[in-house]
């Protein structure tokens, strides 16, 4: 390997958003960063230039390390690594690469800091600069909050980039030519004769040279991939049913199994009694595992028959037993002992409200599933060397401790294989599935095992959105909106989801109030206060997190006050709307709706904000009132992600959002009673149908400087869009969702 093993395990060249210190964007060698995985093992005359590229005689190799949920993320990093790679699409292989600190997600920490998005002052960038060292230093590999893009977008063109350079370099030592004749196109170095050389045959050349510095990347009047339409890498396997996901799966030798576990989320198991499930056809074994029981057989189907079979006797739930308690316990937060954070303090509520005509309003937002199409499911093979497991996961390195720490193995001693997911919604941001497949591995040393939920018990243990409420106060002064006091009560998502991990996290939590205190409206006067009930059921990041409860309270509310004081919905919020690009966003859904023209018999228009994860959206949503109840028409739809990497992926992911938020807003909720959730499947939380989905117009906008990802921020301005249209079409303020328990959907 020549020099190779040296430039690759001790450093890699990435842009300066991977580095902590806030350093203007440039190309620089960082000495003390993780090792390049792609080196360990690597084959004779193959060459790896940073943790991203592989190539050998045969191919290339692009790794795409964030998950993919369905969300087409394994494309669009492709994409960006081939833009500067000169590779033609789909002209070589991807591979999610194993789990590596290489793979460090900067992007979470804009997340991860107390400021708004909108917030660039000195102070606000050097917290980013610091958190995304402490992410850099915890190797803190995942995918979520849609980060991937704005983590990728610099780091996989420089990685091209310089396997780009690297291999002209290559190109010009094996033919005396000068590096500055060379050219690169559709995966070969061309000479200045027009003859080629493709990089598979410069790849053992490439292995003994150092990674070229100081690259160049290319302007975006260069670009033949980004910003244009693609072919999603992984559409002929889904329209041809042999992409393989986790649940598709098979390991020579493996036996199958599921698990029944307290539905009582945390409770324990008393006493069970299997000999019923022990004699039905394929059962080969029951066990115990931590707080219930798993059944193994020859197939899932007997497996999870068997386990219906089985009679349990289950602890009490660790939390209120009926629904009507946690409400309770919600609505007893607003408290100044519970008060977690003033998130937003602008002008002087109180005296705003002093002798002032006060408009007054409660709200509230339910507990709602994952319930992703493809069933949580891992294969484990534990032996006393190593584990292995293959399953679809957002967090691969936390995976790794998790199950390191059920088998008694080191982290590094656990090997993961990701997969394509089947859909998550934050439900693959979880552990026990697969620290339970492990649990049951280990005590079968030396057999596979894969672990299969039934729908049901999917349904029983999913961590869920999590619960909140709201109250809010508001004055309106000579026909405009003059003050908002808003309070928002909630457990904490983030020490929920974290808890169960091990990791505490210290500190208020943004998710609780996220949607509602970081809209960059200048309101004259607006107050915004988070409070943090004790932990009910247990919950975690659902898609937007807390977004879609919180957006749903602060804009329904400033609806409410818009209406109150008689001014146009639309203009009352571009006026208040002191952000130029979301100013935007709000006026390209004004002009794509017709904003203000005449609308049709019983039909109305409603629109909303909200700002998450960087991203500004806004949406209007039209609907008709018909005798049987309201029909969504039409829905309108604008944000701004700064760079739009593909704009057919992008109106199909911003498309889905509303027809995933849309639906939730009006059937879902999950509630409790005997500490059990009472929905067991679809049926119970339905989300929209066929022929209930809604023409959606989409607009993707790129005044933003910065890359922002797009998976999540469509979901939560559906359900204060589809209120605020019902209330325009009806009179009828709907101020909790699900909305169906107020109104009839057609």
């Amino acid at each position: 390997m020549g020099k190779l093993a040296t430039f690759t395990r001790r450093s890699f060249l990435i842009g300066s958003a991977a580095i902590a210190g806030g350093i203007a964007f440039g190309v620089y060698k960082v000495k003390q960063t993780p090792d390049n995985p792609l080196s360990e093992d690597l084959a004779e005359g193959a060459a790896t230039f940073n943790p991203w590229v592989l190539i050998d005689n045969e191919k290339v190799t692009l790794i795409v390390p964030h998950a993919d949920k369905g969300q087409g993320v394994a494309s669009a990093q492709a994409a960006l690594l081939a833009e500067e790679l000169d590779l033609q699409w789909g002209s070589f292989d991807t591979s999610f690469g194993k789990p590596s600190a290489a793979y460090w997600n900067t992007a979470m920490a804009e997340e991860g800091v107390p400021f708004m998005a909108t917030d660039e002052s000195a102070a606000a960038e050097t917290m980013r600069s610091v958190m995304a060292g402490a992410l850099k230093l915890m190797g803190m590999q995942g995918t979520g909050g849609s980060s991937s893009m704005p983590d990728s977008f610099d780091k996989l063109r420089l990685a091209g980039a310089t396997a780009r350079e690297t291999l002209k370099l290559a190109a010009a030592n094996r033919t005396g030519t000068d590096v500055s004749e060379l050219k690169t196109e559709n995966g070969a170095v061309i000479l200045p004769d027009g003859s080629t050389v493709k990089y598979t045959e410069l790849a053992a050349d490439a292995a003994n040279i150092a990674p070229a510095e100081n690259v160049t990347l290319r302007s975006p009047d260069e670009w033949k991939l980004i910003g244009k339409p693609m072919p999603r890498l992984d559409m002929p396997g889904k329209a041809t049913g042999t992409l393989p996901y986790g649940i598709d799966l098979t390991v020579e030798g493996m036996l199958h199994a599921t698990v029944k576990v307290n539905p009582r989320q945390g409770g324990s198991i008393n006493s069970f009694d299997a000999s019923k499930a022990e004699g039905m056809p394929g059962v080969k074994q029951v066990v115990e595992i931590t707080n219930g029981v798993a059944v193994i057989a020859s197939n899932t189907w007997y497996a999870i028959q068997a386990a219906n079979a089985i009679d349990v006797n289950w602890g009490e739930a660790p939390y209120p037993a009926e629904q009507v308690d946690h409400w309770q316990e919600i609505e007893s937060s607003f408290t100044r002992q519970r008060l977690d954070k003033v998130w937003r303090d602008d002008g002087d509520v109180n005296i705003a409200m002093a002798d002032a005509s006060i408009i007054a309003a409660e709200y509230r937002s339910p507990y709602v599933a994952h319930q992703p199409l493809e069933p949580l499911n891992a294969i484990v093979k534990v032996t006393d060397n190593e584990v292995e497991v293959w399953t679809g996961h957002q967090l691969p390195r936390m995976l790794q401790q998790q199950v390191a720490a059920v088998t008694g193995h080191q982290p590094d001693q656990v090997t993961l294989h990701n997969q394509y997911i089947g859909g998550s919604f934050g439900h693959r941001l979880e552990f026990e599935h697969v620290k339970q497949a492990a649990e049951i591995a280990n005590q079968l040393r030396g057999t596979p095992i894969k672990m299969t939920y039934s729908r049901e018990e999917d349904f029983a243990h999913d961590f869920p959105r999590h619960i909140a409420a709201a109250q809010g106060q508001g004055v309106v002064k000579d026909g405009q909106v003059h003050a908002i006091d808003l309070s928002i009560a909630s457990v904490s998502p983030v020490n929920s989801q974290m808890g169960r991990a091990g990791i505490s996290v210290p500190g208020p939590d943004a998710q609780i109030s996220t949607g509602a205190w970081n809209n960059p409206y200048n309101l004259e006067h607006f107050r915004m206060r988070a409070y943090r009930t004790p932990e009910l059921a247990p919950v975690s990041s659902w898609r937007a997190v807390g977004a879609p409860g919180a957006g749903f309270f602060f804009d329904s509310f400033l609806d409410e006050l818009i209406h109150a004081a008689g001014a146009d919905p639309m203009n009352e919020r571009i006026r208040l709307m002191e952000h130029g690009v979301s100013r935007k966003v709000l006026e390209a859904v004004a002009e794509m709706s017709s904003w203000g023209g005449e609308s049709a018999a019983n039909k109305a228009k409603g629109v909303a904000f909200v700002e998450s994860f960087g991203v500004p959206t806004a949406a209007v949503v039209e609907v008709e009132n018909t005798d049987s109840g309201i029909r969504v028409e039409n829905v309108w739809i604008a944000a701004d992600v700064g760079t739009v990497i593909d704009p057919v992926n992008f109106e199909n992911l911003v498309q889905g959002g509303v027809v995933w938020g849309l639906g939730h807003a009006m059937n879902c909720e999950i509630t409790y009673a005997d500490g059990k959730a009472q929905q067991s499947n679809y049926h119970a939380h339905e989300g929209m149908r066929i022929y209930q989905c809604p023409n959606i117009m989409v607009r993707g906008l790129e005044n933003g400087h910065k890359v922002r990802g797009i998976g999540e921020p469509p979901v939560p301005v559906t359900a204060p869009a589809l209120a605020n249209a019902i209330f325009a079409a009806t009179g009828q303020r709907i101020r909790e969702l699900p909305l169906n328990k107020h109104i009839d959907f057609v």
